[in-house]
């Protein structure tokens, strides 16, 4: 089995929001994750996709989008991104029966000697200082470690899974990584950051023992990242 990371795919079967104004490398970006997808991923393979799947609003239309990716090989692991404004309860998610996808709300998933965890995050305070802001910033750092807490008695591979970047604006990180520290996780993949501007404020490789992978599609050039069990 190999893990791959794709995140922001931003898929719309409505075909109503192009991605294109973030740049022309965005033209039938759908077409190109897909080609890439199924040149690269087999059915035995782990695919984990940090959030911003769909553009749709309710889950009845993100269901066109979702059956797109359960079709696809492999096993996939989601969570919710900041425009996933579909993403329900984890019941109404499963009574879908995409039998490929696994939605993690608040728990973890274990796959051979792998485990899983992930949660949204949120803007660091140095972007969006707000009061309501900052009570979503603690709310999902409160999900992020009651997640991880239910991991303790494994002595698996952690993986964890952010939509926003565990980075603050100077590149630091930031408490969602203090408390990857505390869980001893191996790898975080992040997405979120587009364009040039947002790769800009990306940060990889091993900081603080984690190793750290930004996995935004359009940073990937589209293309899925096989990340290394090490």
């Amino acid at each position: 089995m190999r893990v791959y990371a794709i995140g922001d795919l931003h898929l719309d079967s409505t075909k109503e929001k192009p991605m294109n104004i973030f740049g022309d490398n965005w033209i039938n970006h759908e077409q190109k994750i897909i080609g890439n997808w199924e040149k690269t991923v087999s059915n035995n393979d782990l695919v984990l996709i940090p959030g911003d799947i769909s553009w749709a609003i309710k889950l009845d239309n993100a269901k066109k989008d979702l059956e797109v990716i359960n079709n696809l090989p492999g096993k996939k692991v989601l969570i919710r991104g900041n425009h996933d404004y579909w993403w329900a309860t984890k019941n109404k998610l499963n009574n879908l029966k995409l039998d490929s996808l696994e939605f993690l709300v608040n728990d973890f998933y274990v796959n051979n000697d792998i485990i899983i965890c992930g949660v949204r995050g949120w803007d660091t305070y140095e972007i969006d200082s707000n009061i309501d802001s900052k009570k979503i910033y603690d709310r999902e750092l409160i999900r992020f470690e009651m997640s991880l807490s239910k991991t303790k008695k494994f002595n698996h591979y952690k993986i964890a899974m952010l939509h926003y970047p565990p980075f603050n604006i100077d590149k630091s990180p930031n408490d969602f990584v203090e408390i990857m520290k505390k869980y001893k996780v191996d790898t975080c993949i992040y997405g979120h950051l587009h364009g040039s501007e947002g790769h800009k404020l990306v940060r990889e490789g091993r900081i603080d023992g984690i190793n750290f992978v930004c996995v935004a599609s359009d940073y990937l050039n589209f293309e899925l990242k096989e990340i290394e069990i090490i």
